[in-house]
């Protein structure tokens, strides 16, 4: 078992990446200019909680491909607003972007938070029409804690709320984490405040998937060992589960540089995110 100082530098990207808040203030400046010249319609309500809002970058025309983007943080940070610019290449593919916001940690649990991003794929399925959305035409993708929270979606009983079960097309996990059992033992965790028991009802590593889309799953080669290894074994649960799945490891990448190629519309990330939001296979 790593000590708490290795521990800190494999488990907490932003402990790998000293430099990650100018990728994040980068980021946010592009985005900003990209609110400024795409037609979109923010901080529309899917819920109740403070934060749970999303952003509609709409298309136009009538039963369109739809995606949602979940950002990270490790559930206690960052906003929706940092990554507009992903919405241009998926606009610009003639597809519908959502990007979503969620309550934060320590305001509510995880458990929390994994309920309120079912409540918005919920909504959007319902919604999507509204917006010139097709509702079996939805895709979901997210970066780190974000990418947890999507393929929690894959785990979830969406017939017990009346909805289709395949109303996931396809997901796109970018630098994921999925296996929680290390999270309690980092410094996030003070503001995370992640239990035991809440780290094993939200693993996915230990869940079955009851969903069956196709599945890219991504992360940078940069990446320290321990979290790029929870990319490679959730990619052999995913496989194990029956999911059309596919892995790409970017070479020079790391955990704040990664997001930055999906708003780049001829990278290989962004073409292969792009053909499963428009077709559904990889």
């Amino acid at each position: 078992m790593p000590d708490a100082p290795h521990l800190e530098t494999q488990m907490n990207p932003r402990a790998a990446v000293p430099d990650f808040q100018a990728y994040l203030d980068n980021a946010a400046a592009r985005s900003l200019a990209v609110r400024r010249s795409l037609p979109c319609i923010l901080d529309v309500r899917y819920g109740d909680g403070p934060l749970q809002t999303l952003d509609v970058f709409p298309v136009h025309g009538a039963d369109l491909p739809v995606h949602v983007f979940i950002h990270g943080g490790f559930w206690r940070g960052l906003d929706k607003r940092i990554y507009s610019e992903i919405a241009q290449p998926i606009v610009a593919s003639g597809a519908i972007a959502i990007l979503v916001n969620y309550d934060l940690c320590p305001a509510v649990t995880l458990d929390d938070i994994v309920d309120q991003i079912l409540a918005c794929v919920a909504w959007v399925y319902r919604q999507a029409p509204r917006y010139g959305g097709d509702p079996d035409r939805i895709s979901l993708s997210g970066h780190s804690a974000g990418a947890h929270l999507a393929a929690m979606t894959l785990c979830h009983d969406w017939d017990r709320e009346g909805l289709p079960m395949n109303l996931i097309k396809a997901v796109i996990l970018i630098s994921g984490i999925y296996d929680l059992g290390l999270v309690p033992r980092l410094s996030v965790n003070e503001e995370i405040r992640l239990t035991a028991d809440q780290a094993r009802r939200n693993s996915v590593m230990s869940a079955t998937p009851r969903v069956h889309c196709h599945a890219l799953v991504t992360a940078g080669a940069e990446e320290p060992r321990l979290w790029l290894q929870q990319s490679l074994d959730y990619v052999q649960r995913l496989a194990r589960a029956g999911l059309v799945t596919r892995y790409l490891e970017l070479p020079d990448e790391h955990h704040f540089s990664i997001t930055e190629r999906l708003a780049q519309a001829d990278h290989p990330l962004t073409k292969a995110m792009l053909n499963l939001i428009n077709s559904g296979q990889s």
